[in-house]
Order: C-alpha cells, then sequence, then structure tokens
C-alpha cells in the first residue's frame, strides 16, 4: 500500500495520495528517507580477559584425571594449596561453558510427552464430562463433595449428587443412573474425566466397561483438558444467590435442585448461541433459532437504516463442540469463513 501510495504521490502530490489509499504521510517520508549507515564496530577486547594461551593452560588442569569429578570450587581451593593461581572461580565456569562442558550430572525425571485428548461432540449424549469440587460446610475442614455429569455438546447437566464423601462408588452409581435416564445405548458415550482417585478406581473403570462407555482422561497436571466442567463449576460458584457455604448436606441438596433446575432451563448460555442448555439437549434450538431470524427480519424491513451492517442475524449455534481442537481444524474453518 506504501509503495502504491508513493506512486501515486509522483501525480497527484504525497497529501492527495495518502489520503485516498489511507496511508500515514510520515510511512510514506520513513520510505523515501535513506537508512542510516551504521559502522560496525570491532568487539573491544577486555583488557583483563584472559589470552588463549592461559584459557588453554586453564583447561589443561581442569581437565586433570584428579579433578575430573570435582568442582570449580574444590578445584581453586586445591590449587591455591598447591601455590598455584590460575583465575577466579567464575571464570574456571565461563571457560567450561565455552567448551560447553557445564551441565546438570544428576539425574532429572523426564516426563513423557503425552498426547492431549482430542474430543469432538456434534450432538447431545456423545460426551460428558464430569467432575468433582468441595462445597465449604458449617466449619472449618468442613466439605461436601458436589458430582456433576455435564453433556459437552449442549452444557445440560445430566446428573449431579451432593455425598458425604468422594468415592468410586458413589461415582458409579451416579454415573450408572445418568446413562439409564437419557436412554445411552451401548458404544454410543465417551466420559472425559480428569486423573482423580474415584476416575481412575479400579472399580469405576470396572463399571465403565459394563456400560460399555468409552473413557477418557485429562493428562497428568493438565487442568485444561476438562474445560468444560471447570467452567461451569466456576458458573455455579460465582452464582448471585450462591450462599458460600452449607450448613448441611442436605441443606446444599436443596439448594442445588434448585439452582440446576434454573440453569437448565434458563441460563442463557454464550457458547451456545445464548440458548438455554435444555433447548440444545432436547433439539428445540434450531426451531428458536428460525423464530430469532424471523424477527430480526422483519426488524430490519421495518427499519433498514438502523443496522449499518446489514441484515442482523442472531448469534449462531455451534455445529460441533471439541476439547483441544486440532490447529489444522482451526484453519480449515477460517479459510472457510
Amino acid at each position: 500500500m506504501i509503495a502504491a501510495a508513493e506512486e501515486l504521490a509522483e501525480t497527484t502530490g504525497v497529501e492527495p495520495a495518502c489520503r485516498a489509499l489511507g496511508v500515514p504521510r510520515s510511512s510514506l517520508y520513513r520510505l523515501r528517507r535513506p537508512p542510516p549507515v551504521r559502522s560496525i564496530q570491532p568487539a573491544r577486547q577486555q583488557p583483563r580477559a584472559l589470552s588463549a594461551l592461559e584459557k588453554r593452560r586453564v583447561l589443561a588442569h581442569l581437565h586433570e584425571e584428579r579433578f575430573v569429578d570435582q568442582a570449580p570450587a574444590a578445584i581453586y581451593a586445591t590449587l591455591l594449596e598447591e601455590g598455584t593461581y590460575l583465575c577466579s572461580i567464575r571464570t574456571m565456569y565461563r571457560i567450561l561453558g565455552e567448551q560447553e562442558e557445564v551441565r546438570e550430572r544428576r539425574a532429572q525425571q523426564r516426563h513423557p510427552r503425552r498426547e492431549p485428548p482430542r474430543l469432538v461432540a456434534t450432538a447431545p449424549n456423545q460426551i460428558w464430562t464430569w467432575d468433582i469440587t468441595k462445597l465449604a460446610g458449617p466449619r472449618k475442614w468442613t466439605t461436601f463433595p458436589l458430582y456433576v455429569i455435564l453433556d459437552m455438546f449442549s452444557r445440560y447437566v445430566v446428573a449431579w449428587m451432593v455425598a458425604e464423601r468422594e468415592t468410586a462408588a458413589l461415582a458409579g452409581r451416579l454415573v450408572r443412573e445418568a446413562c439409564a435416564k437419557e436412554g445411552i445405548a451401548k458404544e454410543q458415550l465417551t466420559l472425559h474425566q480428569d486423573r482423580g482417585a474415584p476416575m481412575t478406581a479400579k472399580t469405576f473403570s470396572q463399571l465403565l466397561v459394563d456400560l460399555d462407555v468409552l473413557a477418557s482422561y485429562s493428562r497428568p497436571r493438565v487442568s485444561d483438558d476438562n474445560p468444560y466442567s471447570e467452567s461451569h463449576f466456576k458458573t455455579v460458584k460465582y452464582a448471585p444467590a450462591y450462599p458460600g457455604w452449607f450448613e448441611d448436606v442436605q441443606a446444599a441438596r436443596d439448594y442445588f435442585g434448585a439452582f440446576f433446575r434454573r440453569y437448565n432451563a434458563e441460563h442463557r448460555h454464550c457458547g451456545l448461541g445464548l440458548m438455554t442448555p435444555e433447548a440444545v439437549h432436547t433439539g428445540r434450538a434450531h426451531a428458536l433459532q428460525e423464530q430469532r431470524r424471523r424477527v430480526l427480519a422483519n426488524a430490519y424491513v421495518r427499519h433498514p437504516e438502523r443496522f449499518v451492517r446489514g441484515a442482523p442475524t442472531p448469534p449462531p449455534i455451534p455445529a460441533e463442540v471439541w476439547i483441544n481442537r486440532p490447529e489444522h481444524s482451526l484453519e480449515m474453518e477460517a479459510a472457510a469463513q
């Protein structure tokens, strides 16, 4: 664009050319200005630095067999006691670093690279995510675990439970009841979870095998691998009516019984095009979307001058929902748009 402005300025002048092409005049003047000539100064030799011969002498002492397992500080002290001074301890490290001979010699734990779980849902009851969060009780260190199973595509709370303890048996019972309520067929569902004790327990894993539910797990120490459950718990605990703590288990059950009914039926979710989880989970979202389009189209017909960007459209409902979406998928979607 700046090159085009330079060419146009030859006939129309700088100001009209820049105004026509939307280019700042300062950019054009900067293009015309010759680049500054910078003289490359040779690196100044530090007068106190060791010469190449002295460095080789230091390195020869450091390579002696008696010093092979000693640190430069110990070598420095030994040489001083023998009446020899070569250089400072720091200079010894610097010379060894130039030869790439400084490294961690102790055995270091190296974690193998784990592939992130990649899950995509295009309809309800394909992928569920679940997790457990702790609710504060009436006294310090008193908590009640809240189990929540969430449909990834619709964000619908499929099942929940407040208990007095956190166990694999309770989690298994909740999953079994949720599958029965939703009519989950064999090999239909993937259940995604983190690596907490109830999720990795042998009895819970065996239950999933019995139900023909595919298990998916987050990577160790990676909280972002279960984003929908984590985000949902933030919604739960930042709700205006959230009391902060509960007197007992029954008080928590009473609160969340009303909360999850409102959440499923009334919560307008940004990730669902401002639809409620219930509308998406039950399949009513497309009919509601058509109603929104008709209302907006009528508004545009009545007052088109009020919509400077053209005919309005309702927020889109996502056709697919991902966990750890691949980069090439995002690039393909951007190219299609």
